[in-house]
């Protein structure tokens, strides 16, 4: 069985076995016993946000875990969503089996400070939202048989200057969004009280010459009244289940004490090696045993041998064998989840990231869900995790002992995982310098956040010898390097965006070499790279900014050629490997970030098949998705097509060549470039069988098969009989499929024989130096947003040629002219410093068909408000002269008009 599929089946029967018991039907055996605690909690939020609703007694629910309370309140048009106090609270009845136990409430994760509570007293308070906690509840249990008990966790996600993150380009979701479970434990275990780890760290160490040990070092709690003589045993299994070597070490452990013991497997011959390729796992069982032989305690961890080192000048090995890294980070929410994602769907991101071709995931930025880390273990993805650091910091004692907290923790709950090779603490942290206009003041701010970077690394390299650190920097080279953070870490990570943000794809290289040149002796790894991608956006002639899922294409190919071709460069993280929530993003789509591979329910784009192309080994071939209903086909005006039109199929392959057959028919062979062909295709309306035959060595090696249905938008309105319907963006050139999985197709000036509009100049954002289309602004009450972000202003018509009969016309507005307090989006760094425009327009104007007045004296900012869609549905009867004439005609100001759609009512009319 392929070592893959068999550790991803054992991880899968192993998340199910630890989450199937329950605390009602325990039976309790030797040693460690983990009862799931998720179900049933009575939650509350303890106070209302001031800012969007009334003080009032919040009402009860009843939740399982994992749990948000930000599912919805992330999504609406209003600003802001619930930061505040929560209160979660369950019922415990002891059972007399849990007699002699100790029972550790373990909590995976609660965002950010939670406090708990047993029967009225406080037990331990948390802060950090991204690690788990472990919480001894017995001293404070009503013990009596069926003896009833409350636990209480307060949560809250409020804003607190003295936590990390600070800000960041993700929303900071609150909840009890990990899993938790009580741990029942005999009085002597292995114990992490302080920093939530199991206990016990398991060093494996492998050399060139493949000599291989494992060094355990744990912590054993001793909660009897008593001396206990214990002996301590670790089993080393292979992938099958053959013991490999047994070790056993006798302790003696002082009553109410924590006793730490280290204990070594020396000369493991020949181990089987773990890469990305094949990542061989062996199982490491270690247990506690008490004089009579009687188990206490047993703990179970994978252990992955590998080596591993980055070079300045020639990348990263893996095994002494050259290895370019290539992967995605990942944000850990799901849509209609939030943060509250079962492991299930957490371990799919994995296979998915390892079906693109990928081998290294940054987790970032934040720990998340230790089924991540065993994925990646079993997968074979390499992984780099960090915490939550985020822009900037606050200079204070407390926002560093958190910090250090929040690394500890980090680094001892995780440090098992043979896929980890980094451990980060930082990302783009000058991204928001404080005293932006107190420059010395500023100084010594840099001068704090360099500190702190150089305190968080010693602690780093102190908990662990064996991985890098990390520090990852945006674009400001300059300024990183001026104040020496570049110094401080092992590997300088680099958040890349030419071409995006700013300039053009090809200054992504020139800026590689520039880092490269000025910081010769440091491993450079890009660790993030991306452009938008809005999924129902697509354009014939892309360009930057246009959130298109074209231009996200041209881009990654430019930075993939560039990452893989440059030695130096260890490896390249895109950012992201889906989209995720974002609140204070507007855009195209608000509140998402849509640089994801895949879209925030994690269905693939176009551009995650690109990177199967490049990465994968064996022979590939996909022909391109769309999103809706049917196929976008245009006639053009130089082509005499009547019921068809031409579109450019994306086809992506590592072959040497493709061949494409339409309904059977060959098309021609042709040579991928950058791993793509655009193949124009001229297709009629209806369905169509599309075939790509990918070929390496002359020899098939594999096929794509689509059936495609196509919507053909007619140049000739009138010598095209079979269309039925037309739906344009008016202002736009690009498509855009709209929530019902309906095709808007771009705008056009007027021809004679077709349809357009008669003058009007485009809406484009002012003061800004980037390729724009519309506004950036949330459209509050449509989720269709791309439809109101562009418009027409001072149009004179909008004209069909029609044949006669009856129709329906939709009109669509939107003011963006309206006052607007957005700010600018921090990470576009060339548009920061530039204010917008912010001002009130007050239009008025008429619309007509000829003599007929549709409507007078429409004034979109007073029917519906700025930045707020408002729709305009009229039945229109076109004959005699074969022409529809829809005229806007100015009171007060410039007409405007943001999409409009025409239906035929009826197939034919006598005039």
């Amino acid at each position: 069985m392929n070592i893959i599929f068999k550790q991803l089946i054992n991880l899968g029967c192993i998340a199910c076995l630890f989450f199937s018991s329950s605390v009602h039907a325990q039976t309790v055996l030797d040693g460690r016993v983990s009862v799931d605690f998720s179900s049933n909690w009575k939650f509350r939020k303890e106070e209302a946000s001031t800012d969007r609703i009334v003080k009032q007694k919040q009402r009860e629910e009843i939740v399982d875990l994992p749990h948000t309370w930000n599912i919805a309140d992330v999504m609406d048009d209003k600003p802001g969503y619930y930061r505040g106090a929560t209160q979660y609270h369950n019922i415990l009845y002891w059972k007399t089996a849990w007699q002699n136990k100790r029972i550790v409430l373990h909590v995976g994760a609660a965002n950010q400070e939670a406090t708990v509570f047993v029967n009225g007293k406080q037990v331990k308070a948390h802060i950090g939202g991204y690690t788990a906690f472990n919480v001894d509840i017995t001293d404070y249990l009503n013990r009596r048989v069926n003896g009833k008990n409350t636990i209480v966790i307060q949560v809250t996600n409020r804003f607190n200057q003295d936590i990390a993150p600070l800000s960041g380009d993700f929303t900071f979701l609150g909840g009890i969004y990990r899993k938790v479970s009580l741990l029942l434990l005999d009085q002597i275990h292995f114990a992490d009280p302080v920093y939530g780890s199991s206990g016990l760290r398991v060093n494996a160490k492998i050399d060139s010459s493949e000599n291989a040990t494992i060094n355990l070092d744990g912590a054993i709690q001793n909660a009897s009244a008593s001396q206990q003589a214990i002996v301590i045993e670790t089993t080393l299994m292979d992938a099958d289940g053959v013991a490999v070597k047994k070790v056993q070490q006798k302790e003696n452990l002082k009553p109410h004490s924590q006793h730490n013991f280290q204990l070594n497997i020396a000369e493991i011959e020949q181990p089987r090696l773990w890469s990305p390729d094949l990542p061989y796992l062996y199982r490491l069982i270690t247990r506690i045993y008490d004089s009579n032989g009687r188990q206490l305690d047993h703990l179970d961890n994978s252990v992955g041998f590998r080596w591993f080192s980055f070079h300045p000048e020639k990348g990263f090995f893996l095994n002494g064998k050259p290895l370019k890294l290539v992967g995605a980070s990942r944000h850990q929410d799901f849509k209609g989840m939030g943060n509250a994602v079962p492991d299930t769907l957490q371990i799919q991101d994995l296979v998915k990231l390892k079906a693109m071709g990928g081998n290294f995931l940054r987790v970032a930025h934040y720990p998340q869900d230790p089924a991540i880390l065993k994925a990646c273990d079993s997968l074979g993805l390499l992984a780099s995790v960090e915490i939550p650091l985020v822009n900037e910091i606050t200079e204070s004692s407390t926002f560093a002992a958190n910090s250090f907290q929040m690394q500890k923790e980090m680094i001892r709950q995780y440090f098992n995982h043979p896929s980890i090779i980094i451990w980060g603490y930082m990302n783009e942290i000058f991204l928001r310098p404080h005293f932006p206009k107190d420059k010395e003041r500023q100084e010594k701010y840099f001068k704090s956040v360099v500190s702190l970077a150089e305190k968080l690394e010693a602690l780093t390299r102190a908990e662990d010898t064996t991985r890098y650190t990390m520090i990852a920097n945006h674009g400001n080279f300059d300024l990183y390097h001026r104040t020496g953070l570049t110094k401080v870490p092992m590997l300088v990570g680099w958040n890349l965006y030419p071409g995006w943000y700013g300039g053009k794809i090809a200054d992504f290289g020139k800026q590689l070499e520039h880092i490269h040149q000025q910081l010769p002796e440091k491993p450079l790894l890009v660790t993030e790279y991306g452009a938008d991608a809005d999924y129902r956006i697509h354009s014939d002639k892309p360009v930057r900014f246009d959130k298109s899922i074209e231009y996200a294409i041209r881009y990654h190919q430019g930075y993939l050629n560039d990452i893989l071709r440059k030695a130096f460069v260890a490896g390249g993280v895109a950012w992201n490997l889906s989209d995720f929530n974002s609140e204070t993003r507007e855009e195209s789509m608000p509140h998402i970030n849509t640089k994801g591979l895949l879209t925030w329910d994690r269905k693939a784009k176009d551009s995650y098949f690109l990177y199967q192309a490049y990465l994968k080994k064996a022979p590939f071939v996909k022909i391109g998705g769309t999103f809706g209903k049917k196929w976008a086909v245009r006639t053009e005006p130089d082509r005499a097509l009547i019921g068809s039109g031409w579109l450019k199929l994306p086809i992506f392959s590592n072959a040497d060549s493709v061949e494409l057959l339409l309904d059977g028919i060959s098309l021609g062979v042709s040579k991928p470039v950058d791993r793509m062909i655009l193949w124009p295709v001229n297709l009629s309306r209806g369905l169509h069988t599309v075939k790509a035959q990918a070929f390496h060595n002359g020899k098939l090696s594999s096929v794509d098969e689509m059936v495609m249905d196509c919507e053909v938008l007619p140049y000739d309105l009138k010598k095209d009989k079979d269309w039925q319907e037309l739906r344009i963006n008016v202002g736009d050139n690009r498509e855009y499929i709209d929530s019902m999985e309906n095709r808007w197709f771009p705008d056009q000036p007027y021809e004679r024989g077709s349809w357009g509009y008669l003058k009007g100049e485009k809406y484009r954002l002012k003061n800004t130096g980037r390729e724009n289309l519309g506004t950036d602004v949330n459209i509050r009450g449509t989720g269709d947003d791309p439809l109101f972000q562009t418009q027409l202003q001072g149009l004179e018509s909008y004209r069909f040629d029609l044949p006669n009969g009856n129709y329906e016309v939709e009109l669509f507005f939107a003011e963006l002219d309206g006052p607007n307090d957005k700010e600018n989006l921090l990470y576009d760094l060339e548009q920061r410093e530039k204010k917008q425009e912010k001002k009130g327009i007050d239009r008025v104007f008429d619309i007509r068909i000829g003599g007929h007045a549709l409507a007078a004296d429409l004034n979109v900012l007073r029917e519906a408000g700025a930045f707020r869609g408002l729709r305009r549905k009229f039945q229109v009867k076109v004959h005699d002269d074969g022409n529809l004439v829809i005229s806007f005609i100015p009171k007060k100001g410039e007409p405007i008009l943001n999409a409009i759609r025409l239906k035929k009512i009826n197939q034919s009319v006598n005039p």
